[in-house]
């Protein structure tokens, strides 16, 4: 116990390069158990500013740095619990595993869309590139051709990289954009769907079949759904009872219903209306 007695006092002193190799030697003739994983916790503890100072590293990539020190975290838990002291330094096997781990967050879980892997590291390599030329001596961007020599890329690979670039993040239908003097929306440039084009479609598909219809009918049919008249005020205007009218319409609309239906199993598929 005294062994993590040692192991808490570092961790209070938040050292970001404590002398745990003691305790590091203890870890790796302890058997699995709670005695093992109260070590390791100190452990973990003790060096976790070096965690957090690590993820510090990529705070500028877009995601949160808290959601950053807790990846790190996490690759700092695996490294103590892999770490063999006979390996080396703690740091020099903990750094390359915290940092392994904070990459493999950023390429498989901060992508908005799915991106397949190749197209993630070609877009890795082309922001390298384009940092480390930054400007050419005339002040200009450097061109694809200079970016693709610099990565060890076809030019091809260069543009597919720089779309991937613009893909991180996907933007919002919220954001907001500028035009001219007034604000608005990204959602207020997309279009809408047009309810009423379903009404012209159906219109335009029952209209041949309302011809074939009896006069009476195709009367009684304008009359009620066009001229929004009720059953029986359509009674009354043709001498018949309600009830005679309702038994009129609901024949017409199942024979152009039928009539509909045979049109479409007829028409070849794919084919439109």
């Amino acid at each position: 116990m005294s062994a993590v007695r040692d192991t808490t006092k570092h961790a209070r002193r938040h050292d970001d390069n404590p002398d745990t190799d003691a305790d590091f030697r203890r870890l790796a003739g302890l058997p699995e158990g709670p005695e093992r994983e109260l070590l390791i916790e100190g452990l973990v503890e003790a060096w976790l500013p070096m965690a957090h100072r690590l993820a510090r590293r990529f705070r500028a990539r877009g995601e949160q740095l808290e959601d950053l020190e807790q990846v790190a975290a996490l690759g700092l838990v695996k490294a103590v619990d892999r770490y063999d002291p006979a390996q080396g330094s703690f740091p020099s096997y903990a750094v390359p595993s915290i940092v392994g781990e904070v990459k493999r967050h950023f390429r498989d879980h901060s992508w908005h869309v799915h991106v397949p892997r190749r197209v993630q590291e070609l877009r890795n390599k082309v922001r390298v590139a384009i940092r480390e030329l930054a400007v050419t001596a005339d002040d200009r961007s450097p061109t694809i051709a200079r970016i693709a020599a610099q990565a060890g890329l076809t030019e091809e690979e260069v543009l597919t990289g720089m779309e991937a670039i613009e893909s991180f993040r996907a933007l919002s239908l919220d954001a907001q954009l500028q035009g001219g003097q007034d604000d608005f929306s990204l959602a207020d440039t997309l279009g809408q769907t047009e309810g009423s084009y379903d009404a012209v479609l159906d219109r335009e598909t029952v209209k041949p079949h309302l011809e074939d219809l009896p006069e009476r009918e195709r009367r009684i049919l304008h009359l009620r759904f066009f001229h929004d008249m009720t059953q029986a005020r359509i009674g009354e205007e043709l001498g018949i009872s309600q009830m005679h009218v309702s038994r009129l319409i609901q024949h017409a609309c199942t024979q152009v219903r039928e009539q509909v239906h045979d049109d479409a199993a007829r028409r070849p598929v794919g084919v439109a209306a």
